[in-house]
């Protein structure tokens, strides 16, 4: 496996009061073309604002994020969205990756646009990712909240994949989903990393969806990477006492 992505030193503090909260710590971690990289740990821990640092949605206070051997921390605007349409994101709340004002389709459609392609060509692209999703076409016309969890989960799947990113960033994506219908995402995910040969950013909580999809899983605890490895290793040779902790909460 070649380097796709790699993260040196990130981190990010928040105030308040008085205090200096540190929700990321200098953490560094690469992840390979084609690969899965889980990154468990309890809430608060740092992984979602990880994520949010990695997709520029929160801008980091120090290190540095290289995709391609390229430092796209502090790219301006004009490289961003060239940047940007290689990493894409999926939420925890199907919901937060649609404007509830605009229909499903419009949303899938938005990044393709922006990318430079033509409207029509867009619709008929977004229809297709919906039926990949196992979604009807029609639900392109339908508004977020005219459709269940699983199914606004499925469309914001299609919208990630559209512009066939080269990382995908899982921010707890099944957690929200019952049982049933978390493991016809998870089926959906794997299907199009294999078909598209995509890297994944897995964050969870759940180790034992973790050590069924991940090549890789670090271990988060108060803002560090505490240890990382295979999830055999990590599930049957726990080195830090936190680690051991949160194994015994799910097995």
């Amino acid at each position: 496996m070649s380097l796709l992505f790699e993260v040196k030193n990130l981190k990010k503090s928040y105030r308040k009061g008085t205090t200096t909260i540190k929700a990321v710590d200098g953490i560094s971690f690469m992840i390979n073309k084609g690969e899965c990289m889980g990154l468990v740990g309890e809430s608060g821990c740092g992984k979602s604002t990880t994520a949010r640092m990695i997709t520029r949605l929160e801008q980091a206070d120090e290190g540095e994020i290289f995709l391609n051997g390229k430092e796209i921390s502090r790219v301006n605007k004009k490289e961003l969205r060239d940047v940007y349409s290689n990493i894409q994101m999926i939420f925890q709340m199907p919901g937060d990756s649609f404007n509830p004002r605009i229909k499903l389709g419009e949303g899938i459609m938005e990044s393709m646009i922006n990318q430079g392609m033509k409207r029509r060509q867009a619709r008929e692209r977004a229809q297709e990712y919906l039926e990949a999703c196992g979604l009807n076409r029609d639900f392109a016309d339908r508004y977020p909240h005219q459709v269940s969890g699983g199914e606004c989960q499925r469309a914001s799947i299609a919208r990630a994949i559209a512009i066939e990113p080269q990382l995908l960033i899982c921010d707890e994506a099944t957690s929200a989903l019952d049982v049933t219908i978390q493991a016809q995402i998870v089926e959906l995910l794997e299907k199009f990393q294999k078909e598209m040969d995509m890297s994944y950013l897995f964050i969870c909580h759940d180790l034992a969806l973790v050590q069924k999809v991940c090549d890789r899983v670090m271990v988060m605890y108060d803002g560090k990477i505490i240890e990382a490895g295979s999830p055999d290793e990590i599930i049957n040779h726990p080195q830090k006492e936190y680690t051991k902790k949160l194994i015994d909460s799910v097995f």
